[in-house]
């Protein structure tokens, strides 16, 4: 599968101040991550246009940025609700990090006998872990992003689980 230039990094959760500010929700590993880009891209159809970060700031758990292209209040409501983008080339991932968008689509796998249980659908972040949520023959399941149950990832060939008997069975 073809990976997109562009992540989803942020959604647009409210507009800051009266002249075009934007409140972001970070996808990122940290708020400050977000705010150190110098672009951000939002979608239109199939095409992304790029907007220059003029001011980012950390506020609370959330973004406040300025982009060159919102100039007003009108423009930045207009925005409410949109999902922002990332060119993946302006992150430096360490050793075994992933983008999350990556690791969708994955086969799950038994690590000690190879057994293909479903694929991932989805990551989910609550608080002290990610939980994978996988689709199996069975319906959805979920396992702890946890040493004792995810013994490794391979981009190129799935994700390496040791489950515990009925976690991704019947």
């Amino acid at each position: 599968m073809a990976k997109s230039s562009y992540i989803e990094c942020a959604k647009v959760i409210n507009t800051h101040g009266c002249h075009g500010g934007l409140k972001l929700e970070s996808w990122c590993n940290t708020p400050e991550e977000l705010a150190a880009l110098k672009k951000l891209y939002l979608k239109n159809g199939s095409s992304y246009s790029e907007n220059k970060v003029l001011k980012a700031s950390v506020y609370k758990q959330f973004v406040v940025v300025t982009l060159d292209t919102v100039n007003s209040m009108d423009d930045a409501l207009a925005l409410k609700g949109a999902t922002v983008y990332a060119d993946r080339g302006d992150f430096e991932l360490e050793e075994g990090e992933f983008f999350i968008t990556d690791l969708r689509g994955l086969n799950v796998i038994d690590a000690n006998d190879g057994k293909i249980y479903g694929t991932l659908s989805e990551v989910i972040n609550r608080g002290a872990s990610d939980i994978y949520v996988v689709n199996t023959s069975n319906g959805e399941r979920m396992i702890p992003v946890v040493p004792e149950f995810v013994d490794h990832v391979d981009i190129e060939s799935g994700i390496f689980v040791t489950p515990i008997d009925g976690m991704l069975d019947d």
